[in-house]
């Protein structure tokens, strides 16, 4: 009889786990990209005020979260942030615009609005705005808010290239409503 032992592969050899241990960062950093990308495209996204538009609530250069899933299963409302595409009537007047935009729901569909002596009116009642940089000087409307279709203003107002230059949201262009400023780090906090 032969004194050969019979060699079985040792698992726990430095080469086994060293491969184990690359392979396994490779599947987390893959797996991370995916999740990272798909909630991105579907859920939540960061994005910078590039302007002025919505002083004094939000600050050129502040960073938010864009949440994009809610409106799936809601309505975007009155007072509310939102971010959108550019919509037909922007593209035609600037063709080479393809940034988002970020303004306030002022008009839901089927209301009427109108701006007049510096105050916003939604289906006759002056809006109550808080929020605002300083009473509108301008006049606009009215005009009624097509269904599927959302009147923005900036906070701003009286700097602000919005739904009085330009018409109406549709719907389809909102991508998002703004949730949370995360930049910068002494007025951080939910917006309102």
């Amino acid at each position: 009889m032969s004194n050969v032992k019979k060699q079985v592969p040792d698992n726990n050899s430095p080469q086994e786990r060293e491969g184990s241990w690359v392979g396994e960062l490779g599947r987390t950093i893959g797996l991370s990209i995916v999740l990272a990308l798909g909630i991105r495209t579907f859920v939540a996204e960061a994005r910078w005020i590039p302007s002025e538009s919505m002083v004094p609530t939000l600050q050129k250069y502040d960073k938010l979260i864009v949440d994009k899933l809610s409106y799936h299963f809601t309505s975007p409302q009155r007072g509310e942030i939102v971010v959108f595409s550019p919509t037909e009537n922007i593209r035609k007047e600037n063709p080479n615009l393809k940034d988002a935009f970020i303004k306030r729901i002022i008009g839901l569909p089927g209301d009427k609005v109108e701006v007049k002596g510096e105050r916003v009116y939604i289906n006759d009642q002056p809006l109550q705005e808080k929020y605002i940089e300083a009473p509108p000087q301008y006049q606009y409307g009215p005009v009624m808010v097509p269904a599927n279709s959302y009147l923005v203003l900036g906070d701003n107002r009286n700097n602000s290239y919005d739904s009085h230059f330009w018409g109406f949201v549709p719907r389809e262009n909102i991508i998002g409503r703004a949730i949370v400023r995360f930049w910068p780090p002494n007025r951080v906090g939910e917006l309102n």
